[in-house]
């Protein structure tokens, strides 16, 4: 079954009891039961919700997973897959991620005997001398978010193998249209699917998706124990985004490249993030590992009032947190999304007061060009 067949049916049966060809929201908080002991597969919402078993079954397929897990946001869904650690174990971070995914690290985890090392894991030479005895878990983002460098997961996840630890990669920036981690012996897959996945910006949640049946039983454990699940509702407007997420995300590649290629060429633009780009330093490690190249791009302005001066002058691209909507979104990523990374971590990443990220959307590509030169 092709990518997009899975996208519009897996998990998406129609509805037994009307013949509803759109999985119906299920807005129930609990189940009748026929009696003590005897139900229908469902008994309390939190533990488990048709609406929202079929999005994981939807996710699940499309990442080439047997397992899957919605959770209420990214960031849960990050949190709850840092539960298979315990205290005392290490991890191996790599030292571009999310600025909220470092923050749950330095300022959360760190306080429950967590210990963590950020290494640049777009070298994986770099990652053989950072193994400690109690290395548990490699986790890595690839493309990074906002630099762009990509990781060699076979070349990460055979050298954490070796060490026993788990493989965790946050697929958000590519979705398993593009990449599909675990075909490259990644462990476990995390997503907001806030972002692409949803792809209309109306939805919060995350995901995990996995084969290993010992963790997807105590992840399971800790989404029904904490509860930081997906809502019936937001899980339809998951599964509606899912299947459209491949002409979407073809259309996001498509006006990607030609913003990057746009970019790359305009006097004033230093340079460009994007690994798409032959320039790019990891750009034969994307092409092997990816199937496209997605819609985020970010460049260098050169200051700070530089990329006030773009992100003020900007009409058709709005300037706002988040990724992955239909719409052109725009932001700064040192005072926004990284915010919470120090300062010193953030200048020895390229992640400059000047750097400026757009999550391309698929409106006409003239518009999109025509605005950036504009406010350039």
């Amino acid at each position: 079954m092709g990518f997009a067949t899975k996208a519009i049916h897996a998990g998406n049966a129609p509805d037994p009891a009307t013949g509803a060809v759109s999985v119906p929201i299920y807005q129930t908080s609990t189940f009748a039961q026929e009696a003590l002991g005897v139900n229908k597969g469902y008994e309390y919402a939190r533990t488990k919700n048709p609406t929202r078993t079929a999005l994981e079954q939807n996710i699940a397929a499309l990442e080439g997973a047997k397992f899957g897990f919605a959770f209420a946001s990214g960031m849960a869904a990050i949190d709850s897959t840092l539960r298979l650690l315990k205290s005392g174990d290490h991890v191996i971070l790599g030292d571009n991620t999310y600025g909220g995914t470092f923050r749950l690290f330095d300022r959360i985890l760190s306080n429950y005997g967590i210990e963590f090392d950020l290494v640049n894991t777009s070298d994986a030479s770099n990652l053989e001398p950072a193994f400690k005895p109690n290395t548990k878990m490699v986790f890595v983002e690839t493309p990074t978010n906002p630099v762009m460098t990509v990781t060699d997961l076979a070349a990460v996840s055979e050298i954490a193998h070796a060490h026993g630890a788990r493989v965790v990669c946050d697929n958000t920036f590519l979705s398993p249209y593009f990449q599909r981690p675990i075909e490259h012996g990644v462990d476990i897959v995390v997503h907001s699917t806030t972002k692409y996945l949803n792809g209309h910006s109306d939805s919060v949640g995350g995901f995990v998706a996995l084969n290993d049946e010992k963790d997807a039983e105590w992840i399971g454990f800790v989404q029904n124990s904490a509860g930081a699940i997906l809502s019936p509702f937001d899980s339809f407007l998951v599964l509606r985004g899912t299947k459209t997420l491949a002409v979407r995300m073809e259309a996001h590649d498509k006006n990607g490249r030609t913003v990057a290629n746009f970019l790359a060429e305009h006097p004033r633009v230093q340079k460009v993030h994007y690994p798409g780009l032959a320039s790019h330093p990891q750009h034969e490690i994307a092409k092997r590992q990816q199937s496209g190249f997605g819609g985020m791009v970010s460049f260098e302005t050169g200051s700070l009032d530089n990329a006030k001066k773009v992100l003020s002058s900007v009409k058709l691209c709005t300037l706002g947190e988040s990724l992955g909507g239909v719409e052109s979104l725009i932001c700064h990523p040192a005072s926004m999304t990284h915010a919470s990374v120090p300062a010193e971590r953030r200048a020895a990443l390229g992640l400059t007061d000047g750097l400026v990220r757009i999550s391309v959307g698929i409106e006409d590509i003239e518009d999109i060009l025509s605005d950036l030169d504009q406010a350039l």
